[in-house]
């Protein structure tokens, strides 16, 4: 499955050791997605080699790809929603701002008019 949206939380690594000895690492991220009123949001992880792989921010906006898993331990069940693959969406590049060039000032930028405030007005009355 694949989901986009934005990430607005890191929740930071966590690490451990299985009974068989192996050691784990799992990150942990909280993406909002949808548009409307009523956005949701998924808590997801990244496990393994994943953790790794997946370095995200907070404020990206990412399409996540993932797996739904439910297990049962105890009599209650759990849910696992884990994280194999995120691409991070490259903000668009914006435009930068046209300079003009004056012959008075030699080929040199020309500085902006200067904003005239409520202190600079007093002379300028027409009354």
């Amino acid at each position: 499955m694949e989901l986009k949206g934005t990430i607005i939380a890191a929740l930071g690594e966590t690490t451990g050791t299985s009974k068989a000895g192996n050691t784990w690492k799992k990150s942990e991220y909280v993406m909002e997605y949808g548009d409307g009123q009523y956005p949701r949001k998924m808590a997801f992880t990244c496990f393994g080699d994943n953790a790794d792989k997946i370095k995200l921010t907070v404020g990206q906006t990412v399409t996540v790809y993932f797996d739904i898993e439910s297990r049962e331990w105890n009599g209650k069940w759990f849910t696992d929603i884990r994280a194999w693959r995120a691409d991070v969406e490259q903000p668009m590049q914006q435009p930068a701002q046209p300079q003009q060039f004056g012959p008075a000032t030699g080929g040199a930028p020309v500085p902006p008019p200067p904003v005239m405030g409520v202190a600079d007005a007093g002379d300028e009355l027409p009354f």
